[in-house]
Parts: C-alpha cells; structure tokens; sequence
C-alpha cells in the first residue's frame, strides 16, 4: 500500500530536481533543461510521430519559434525531426501561418489605432526600438496586427548578441536606438517619430540589482541625449511607459520581485516648440488608452470613433503655430511609486527625467488590470501596454476572454481543444500539453493547464504528458519549484498527467532567432536531452 509520504515523493519529483538545480546556482529563467526518465534512464513522454500537443501559452510572439520547430514542414534553422505531423492546437493565434489548430481566433481586428490614423492623414511615422522590443513597436502597438500602413517605418536596432543575459550589458542598445531617433528628428519628411527604450524592462527581469541601477541611468541619459535633440529642433517630446517594473523591486518582506507592477506610470508633454508661459495644461491623471487621443489632439488630428480613450488636454497651448514633429518616447517598465522603500527608479541617478517632470505638464497613469484589459487587481506588461498605448481605447485581452470561457463552462467544449482530445484518444496516442508553468505570467497561467488536465479527465485519456517553462518574474524565490510541485499534485488528485520536461523560458520562449536556444529547447522534447529525473 503506498503512503501519504510515498505520494508526496512521487508528487514532487521533479520539484526536488528544480531545487537542487537553485543550489547548484541557477535561476527559473535560464533553468537547464529536466527531464523525467524510467528507472532504466530512458526519457518520459518525448513528442512523437502523431501525438496530440496543446500549447496553452496565451501571448504568441515569444511562442513562434519553437512551434515553427515542431510543425513546420520547410524549417531549416536547425536539423528537425522529418514527418512528425503533430495535431498540433495553439491556444491563441501566435502567427496566422503557422500549421496549427487555434483554440481562441482572434476576434475582430482593430480599426484606426494610432497608426493608421496618422496614415489616412498623410503623415510620415517613424517607429523606432531594438530588437528586444521590435514586436510591441510594430505588432502590438498596430493592434496586434503586423501590418505596416502606408508612410509607416520601422527602425530596429540589433539588441547585443554577445552576452549570456542582458545584466551583463544593463545598457543593451540604447545609445543606438537614441541615435536613430536623432536622426528622425532632423528629417523633416517625418511628423511623428514613436520609439522605445527597452532596458529597464529587460534588465529588471533580471536579480541584479547594479544592472537594474545601471539600466535606469542608461535610459535616462539617454533620455537626456533625446530631450537635447527636441529642444534644438524645437519638437513637442512626450514621454511615457507602458508599465512598471524595478520602482518596486523588493517584497515587504525584502526578498527581490523581478516581475511587473501594479503601478502607474509617468507622461510628460515637453513642448520645446513653445515658450514656458504657452505650454497646454493637461489632466494630473488617466490610462495609458488617453495617449493616442492625446497625441492626436497635438498633432490637431481628429480623433476617430473607435478610440473611447480621451485626450488628456485640458488647456490647449496658447498661439497659433503650425503643426510640429511629435516624438512619443516609451521608457519601458519606468513605473511610478512614492515610497522610496525598494525604489530603483528613486534611487538611481535620473537628472534628465526628474528636470522634465519638475518643469512640464504631466499625468500619471494607469497601467494594470482592467485599464489594460487584464483581470481586475493584476499586472501590467509590455503587450497590454503598448497594445493600448496604440489603440487608443481599452482592448479586453485573451486571458480575460479565456478565464470567462472556463467559467461559464463553454471552455470544455471548444472546438480545437476536443479535436486535439479526441485524435489522442481515437489514435491511443498520448496527450501533450506544453506552456509557462506560473500562477500569473503574461504568456499564461497554471489555471488553464488545470482547466486542460479537467477536460483530459473528462474525456476519458489514460496518458497526458506535461511539458513546463519556467522563469521567475513577479514571482518570490524558488517559484518554480512550487508551481510545478502544484502542477504535480493536481496531477496526482486527477489520477492523470506527468510532468516529464522542465525548462527555462530563457531557451524556450526566444523571440530573437537565438535558434541555439531553441534548439535546445526542441531536442529537450523530441529526444529527451537534459538532466534526467528518475520517477520514484
């Protein structure tokens, strides 16, 4: 008969091996691949010829890669296994072509963001970011459409490939991303210039507290260099984010928090085209939705109907001139917090951003939960944030959309999800679900992995095999071995699912064409390649 203490070995298997993994020096985001082997030390639950696989990530971007690497029938980025012809399901559309079925098609797309309305109107946009941030620039901020509109550019610049993690170099490519828009602000072809500063999100993410310093201080100099630039060319600088992330880098309990915030974040109307005595008066708060209306409103552009957000004028500027290049500046993850306790932002060195506040108008915004389409109480990110910095209104996002379908019991019936269920069970294949491994990650949740585990159970699978990605960010130490320990135990009280791979986000949700990565990653599933857990 086995015992409770039995159950609790089996359960937390690979959990042990997450731990170990800690003491031997690495972190959740980077974590080497684990994999679940027999007692003889062959690989548990490998993807083969015609099994059923789910990936229930819910962002895409980051997904693309290694599903391209699993279905793709022309991929030639690194040797792949010929014919796997999995039933493959996506529980969002990461690509529109990409083989695979789609739980959650993406709803109607949007109409006249920000882009495309300064396109109808004739004007030249210049886009600018480096490669980090080259989807949330172009894909997210068009309404989660690539599609370039006409007069629209896009400046990316290369972030650096020669380092391990990006704490190795906090300054990332940020002099080249403000040289870029340097240059857009000489060029009288173009009337809008929207670009990003991607360190101090990225770097954040990172436990390093001199890096993540360093990163604030790059931005702002950089910043510095900008505001410099639009002076001398006498161009209006608004300058905002689109989340918070290390102005509360530290838990009350003074562990690290390397993950979003629930906080506000800053815009500044810098109008360098008027005297002090003209600037226009703006509203002291509102979301980040306000910021096209508000940009139109500078640009004195109509805005279009479909964008519900408001403009955040009060007072136009005083005087008659004539319409002037706007830069929309985005310093990713610079949040706002009074308390200086954990503050990264108030305590690294930031003369250029504290001048622009102390001296021009500005608002404070709302950045999370249902300003951004998310659940209420929960988190801003990247995506959400750029998506309604260019909508221009509020977007419900597909975690909300998703989370409502689990609980009005439509998710246990979706179309994709039962074909995907059924070929497994027709075929006596194996099941295989595959996703982030976290209780709130912008790419995805444990709750819909339990929710997938219900349905499997429902519909009579003997043999479901589970497939985590893991990295810390807003989460405490040690939080992948707790959430895969969850996971494990779900399993057990189901009588069904084994978790038999376990890996870093790092390698499995590149975005970068860091096809050595992904590599990994894929032969971590395919062939078992890792450091082997022996089930009990």
């Amino acid at each position: 008969m086995m015992t409770d203490e039995n159950k609790k070995q089996i359960s937390s298997a690979m959990g042990e091996a997450i731990r170990r993994a800690y003491r031997a020096g690495q972190e959740d985001e980077a974590l080497e691949p684990l994999i679940k082997v027999d007692t003889a030390g062959q690989p548990l639950g490998r993807l083969e010829s015609g099994d059923s696989v789910i990936f229930y990530d819910i962002r895409g971007e980051r997904e693309i890669e290694i599903t391209k690497a699993l279905t793709g029938k022309d991929f030639s980025a690194f040797p792949v296994k010929k014919d796997l012809n999995l039933n493959f399901v996506t529980m969002i559309e990461y690509d529109p072509g990409l083989r695979v079925g789609v739980a959650f098609p993406k709803q109607e797309k949007l109409k006249n963001t920000l882009a495309e309305v300064l396109s109808e109107a004739g004007l030249r946009l210049a886009k600018i970011a480096e490669s980090e941030k080259a989807a949330h620039i172009g894909y997210f901020l068009n309404g989660k459409n690539d599609e370039k509109f006409p007069g629209e550019e896009r400046i990316i610049v290369p972030s650096p490939e020669d380092v391990a993690m990006y704490d190795d170099s906090p300054e990332m490519s940020v002099s080249l991303v403000a040289a870029e828009i340097l240059k857009k602000i000489s060029d009288e072809s173009v009337s809008v210039i929207i670009a990003n500063f991607a360190n101090v999100d990225v770097v954040g993410h990172i436990e390093n507290k001199a890096s993540a310093l360093a990163a604030v201080e790059a931005v702002d100099r950089e910043l510095g260099r900008v505001v410099a630039g639009a002076r001398l060319k006498a161009v209006t600088l608004l300058v905002t984010s689109d989340h918070g992330t290390v102005e509360e880098w530290l838990y009350p309990d003074g562990t690290i928090n390397t993950g979003h915030t629930k906080n506000p974040v800053p815009f500044v109307v810098a109008d360098f085209s008027l005297k002090s005595s003209d600037l226009a008066e703006i509203k002291g708060e509102g979301e980040l939705a306000d910021v096209a209306p508000t940009l139109l409103d500078l640009a004195r552009l109509q805005k279009p109907a479909e964008m519900t957000g408001t403009s955040l004028v009060v007072k136009p500027a005083s005087g008659k001139h004539p319409r002037k290049k706007i830069v929309l500046l985005i310093l990713d993850g610079w949040g706002l917090r009074d308390e200086r306790y954990g503050n990264l932002i108030a305590e690294a060195h930031t003369p250029n951003f504290d001048d622009l506040w102390t001296h021009f108008p500005h608002s404070v915004l709302k950045s999370s939960g249902e300003a951004v389409g998310m659940p209420p109480n929960t988190v801003g990110n990247s995506e959400a944030g750029h998506l309604h910095l260019g909508a221009g209104r509020r977007v419900l996002l597909d975690r909300v959309r998703i989370d409502k379908a689990v609980e009005d019991g439509s998710f246990y019936s979706n179309e994709a999800l039962d074909w995907a269920m059924r070929r497994a069970k027709q075929d006596r294949k194996p099941l295989h679900l595959m996703g982030i491994i976290s209780h709130y990650s912008s790419h995805g949740t444990i709750k819909h992995l339990f929710a997938l585990l219900q349905m499997a159970k429902d519909q009579g699978l003997n043999e479901v095999f589970i497939h985590g990605f893991i990295g810390r960010r807003g989460e405490k130490p040690e939080s992948g071995a707790i959430y895969v320990e969850k996971v494990e135990d779900r399993c057990r009280e189901l009588g069904l699912g084994k978790v038999v791979t376990v890996i870093g986000r790092y390698w499995a949700l590149d975005r970068e064409k860091n096809w050595d990565r992904v590599e990994k990653t894929y032969r971590a599933l395919i062939y078992g390649e890792g450091v082997p857990v022996c089930r009990r």
